[in-house]
């Protein structure tokens, strides 16, 4: 494999540790791919059956923008290849009080859902931003969930939607909470013989804005260094009416609703990716705003909390420190994008612009 050290000494602006060696990686080795069986179901059933079949040696494939790649590289070597492709059920969005998508709906599908924009923008934000066109119309939700990379962009506003995950097996089916599916990076909490078919996204609050950033190096076709997500639903009775936000900049806006109107954080959920080995939730930071009244200090003190939590690594990508120091930076922002996006609906911008 190609790739040369790299070492940091100190004295070098923004260096905390005498030397780091990291490995830069121009390549992953790709191999002639081994040859496997291509099936192609019709219905659920049939996908499950051929599941329990070939049992190990099959692997799932849904979009392929990941699962192909893995082949290649020889981390996954299926003697069969079950697609998802084609089965009706799995690709719809449906709103029967709750949202749901069919784990084969396309990122595409998402970035383009009015509905979607309007009720999960955090969900919006993350799809606006992942891979490029080309990748958005073949990838699919469920196989960025089901991939369990901590660096997966849907993962964060998924957490903080506080989604149900439906998986189906031959001869029974369960719902997963999301924030008991992923086990580990690359794990979760799927068995062999189950299909992830739907993710139903509750009917948010009245009130309720989210907001996702992505930091990331480029502005496209890169990966996360950090993935913050936020949900915040404001008390009815403290938002009916924004006369004097008209003009005002966004941050300036929200300052001064802090001021002048009593603003009470009926709910709130933060989540992080690329923080922890998996995506997760920063419940002790949500439990400092819930069911009090917002202020610019206590958002700075939520977002020190969110910090702490958090569990990042050194990485090619980003250290852990910067990764820290950008989650209290970030935390806050994505809490204020989503207080905006409830003050100042008409004048919501997407993707989330960081003012």
């Amino acid at each position: 494999m190609g790739s040369i050290p790299v070492y940091r000494q100190a004295g070098l602006p923004g260096v905390q540790s005498i030397s780091k060696s990291y490995s830069i990686t121009f390549y992953q080795r790709e191999y002639p791919m081994k040859k496997f069986e291509y099936l192609k179901p019709k219905t659920l059933e049939e996908a499950l059956a051929l599941l329990n079949q070939y049992g190990k040696k099959a692997s799932l494939i849904a979009g392929g923008t990941d699962v192909i790649v893995m082949i290649k590289q020889r981390k996954t070597e299926p003697d069969a290849l079950i697609s998802l492709r084609g089965i009706p059920q799995l690709d719809q969005i449906q709103n029967n009080g709750a949202l749901t998508l069919g784990s084969m709906v396309t990122h595409r599908a998402i970035e383009k859902s009015p509905l979607i924009r309007r009720e999960c923008s955090a969900l919006t934000d993350a799809v606006d931003v992942l891979g490029s066109v080309q990748i958005r119309n073949v990838a699919t939700i469920g196989g960025n969930i089901c991939t369990a990379a901590p660096s997966a962009d849907t993962a964060a506003p998924l957490l903080v939607l506080d989604v149900e995950l439906r998986v189906n097996a031959a001869h029974s089916e369960r719902t997963i909470p999301i924030d008991q599916f992923f086990t580990g990076p690359g794990e979760t909490a799927l068995k062999q013989d189950e299909i992830l078919t739907e993710i139903s996204i509750p009917k948010p609050l009245p009130n309720t804005g989210s907001a996702y950033w992505k930091l990331q190096r480029r502005q496209a076709l890169d990966l996360p260094i950090l993935g913050v997500a936020a949900l915040v639903s404001l008390d009815k009775a403290t938002v009916a009416c924004t006369d004097h936000l008209c003009g005002a900049s966004p941050i300036s806006a929200i300052l001064h609703a802090f001021e002048e109107e009593e603003l009470i954080c009926k709910e709130i959920r933060i989540a992080l990716g690329v923080a922890a080995p998996t995506p997760i939730r920063a419940k002790k930071a949500e439990d400092l705003l819930r069911g009090r009244k917002i202020s610019d200090e206590l958002l700075e003190e939520v977002a020190e909390t969110a910090a702490q939590e958090a569990q990042p690594r050194d990485s090619i990508r980003g250290e852990a420190w910067y990764r820290r120091d950008m989650i209290r930076v970030l935390v806050k922002r994505m809490a204020m994008k989503s207080m905006e996006r409830v003050l100042r609906p008409e004048e919501t911008v997407f993707p989330v612009r960081l003012w």
